[in-house]
């Protein structure tokens, strides 16, 4: 069978179908709130837009000026008749042309999105070519498949072997990092969005004509992608990453035993009392609370600790969790986007870590920023008096099942 008949017998298959990937309308809400607030009219492309769900939505719900790129002219075509019948052609414009080689020059989009999408020229090489075409400030979302089992089966292995290798979140996380990306956020999509791409898919596949050229081998990928996901699903999943590019103003790192003297004298200064200081040394001699590589600092040009930031094991119930704080920035780099620096890089360790949940007592006027919302949105609860609003809770993977009941802070914070 020829390479032109399978190519045609695959887009015939995934004409006119809502979605070409797992995703809903939704998740892109969800997603585009874990990018934050966006410039009034905001440039965004839109990358392997298919029929052009997700650029639609952009334009109507974000007030966006949208690029939608695909190499498959007959989606472009759908989403200009689309954009025209609902009003927003003037807010859409399409490009026929290869994701990986793009003609835009750098700085030229405050966001890029691409759902189910990526995958073609892979995760990595995403990362590093189009971390350029952000404008400053501008955020990247991109959603990918990986292995949500800690051991998946040799079936579902093989499968995603022959076709796109997989890998963890924080093996995504770490890439991520790798490539100059802080992670504002971590959308792990529901088996709902499966549904929306393969419902249809199913259907069309049933009714599909398996005489016409290329169609049986379409339909036989198609029917073992279906079963794959009906008897492994619950090994790999959708996530949608919100990710930023560092601020290079503030080089982040681990803490060394070196530093300890200019951490203590860091939040000695950025404290009215030195409580702060006699906590973190505190915390440093707790084995049971003390997380190595967890303890972070950002430095200022001169080389000098700016800024400082401590994640440690806490509980909630009898599960093993973790708490942000102390966060301190010396008093000459307040204000300059030291501490938010230093938060995001502790916070990135932790989700290469591992760490599910993080939680914090805070302003809740600064901490919501990263993500973190009232704890007791969790169900999760204090042993002690504190307003509702400043203990705070952060789902690193995006997933909803966290642990709840009542938290236990390591003895050291005394409460």
């Amino acid at each position: 069978m020829s390479d032109t008949a399978s190519h045609d017998a695959f887009f015939a298959l995934h004409h006119g179908l809502p979605r070409q990937g797992p995703g809903s309308d939704n998740t892109s809400r969800r997603l585009l709130l874990l990018a934050g607030p966006l410039p009034e009219r905001p440039r965004v492309l839109d990358l392997g837009c298919g029929p052009g769900r997700g650029a639609l939505l952009l334009a109507a719900e974000a007030g966006a000026q949208v690029t939608a790129v695909d190499l498959h002219q007959p989606f472009l075509d759908e989403l200009r008749r689309t954009a025209e019948a609902r009003g927003l052609s003037g807010a859409i414009s399409t490009l026929n042309a290869d994701m990986g080689r793009l003609p835009f020059p750098d700085g030229s989009f405050d966001l890029v999105w691409a759902e189910s999408s990526a995958y073609s020229i892979g995760f990595d090489t995403a990362l590093e070519r189009w971390r350029r075409l952000l404008a400053p400030g501008g955020s990247l979302v991109i959603t990918e498949c990986e292995w949500t089992a800690e051991n998946p089966s040799g079936e579902a292995r093989a499968f995603w072997d022959r076709h796109y290798a997989l890998r963890t979140s924080a093996a995504n996380t770490s890439a991520a990092l790798a490539a100059g990306y802080n992670v504002l956020g971590v959308y792990r999509q529901p088996e709902s969005d499966w549904q929306e791409y393969y419902g249809p898919l199913r259907a069309r596949a049933d009714t599909a004509d398996a005489s016409a050229p290329g169609m049986a081998e379409a339909l036989a990928a198609t029917r073992e992608e279906l079963a794959i996901r009906r008897d492994h699903g619950a090994e790999y999943g959708y996530a949608g990453y919100v990710l930023r590019p560092a601020d290079a103003r503030w080089h982040t790192r681990p803490e060394t035993a070196a530093d300890i003297p200019a951490v203590r004298a860091l939040n000695a200064a950025a404290f009215a009392t030195a409580d702060e200081a006699g906590l973190v040394d505190a915390l440093r001699g707790d084995a049971g609370a003390w997380l190595p590589g967890l303890s972070y600092v950002a430095e200022a040009a001169d080389g000098s600790v700016a800024a400082y930031a401590l994640v440690t094991r806490c509980r909630v119930g009898d599960v093993p969790t973790a708490a942000l704080g102390p966060v301190a920035v010396a008093p000459g780099h307040q204000r300059g986007g030291a501490g938010q620096a230093v938060v995001r890089a502790v916070l990135d360790a932790a989700r290469v870590r591992g760490e599910r949940l993080v939680l914090l007592l805070g302003h809740p006027s600064y901490y919501p920023r990263f993500g973190f919302v009232p704890a007791s949105r969790y169900g999760i609860r204090a042993t002690f008096e504190v307003p509702d609003e400043a203990l705070m809770a952060l789902s690193l993977d995006g997933s909803e099942g966290v642990p709840q009941g009542t938290i236990h802070f390591p003895e050291a914070f005394g409460v």
